[in-house]
């Protein structure tokens, strides 16, 4: 089960046959400028297996994000992640550089949040945001997420939280 589609965009679990579409993005540099590097095709094909986990396990994970007609966007999902110590469940979300500032990660993630509230039932979700990543701090606000803390835990030396509780 995915969140539901929109007229403009759509989810898809990942699959294996999504490495080359994962490997571009992951390994883009401008993508992952807030991470400690690009990533290879190996560790995309794991970031691949890791979802498929998820989604075993937990139901959910990060999906495919594609346009209405099938062109890839990116990937927005919910995992869980670490966060000072405590499992905190995660809206993630990465956009291709030539989709970004179109409101993609914003509408996906603002969908995401909607099912982590209403078919997860957690009682709260996090963004755990890189201190300089200003785009993604602004998706995480117009979710209605709020700073919570600074997690030092993961591969960036001081990570910002934002989060929020459904009432």
């Amino acid at each position: 089960m995915t969140p539901p589609n929109t007229q403009r965009r759509r989810f898809r679990r990942k699959r294996p046959a999504d490495i080359d579409l994962m490997a571009d993005m992951l390994g883009d540099p401008e993508v992952m400028r807030f991470y400690p590097s690009a990533k290879t095709r190996e560790q995309a094909a794991r970031w691949i297996t890791w979802n498929e986990e998820n989604y075993a396990e937990h139901g959910y994970g990060l999906w495919i994000v594609e346009t209405i007609h099938g062109e890839f966007v990116g990937d927005c999902g919910l995992t869980w992640q670490e966060v000072n110590g405590a499992p905190k469940l995660e809206v993630g979300y990465h956009v291709v550089t030539a989709r970004q500032g179109l409101g993609y990660a914003t509408e996906a993630a603002i969908a995401c949040r909607d099912y982590a509230r209403d078919v997860v039932g957690s009682p709260e979700l996090v963004a755990i945001i890189h201190p300089e990543n200003e785009a993604s701090e602004r998706v995480a606000r117009k979710l209605g997420m709020h700073r919570l803390a600074d997690d030092h835990g993961g591969n960036i030396p001081v990570r910002t939280v934002l989060g929020m509780t459904f009432e």
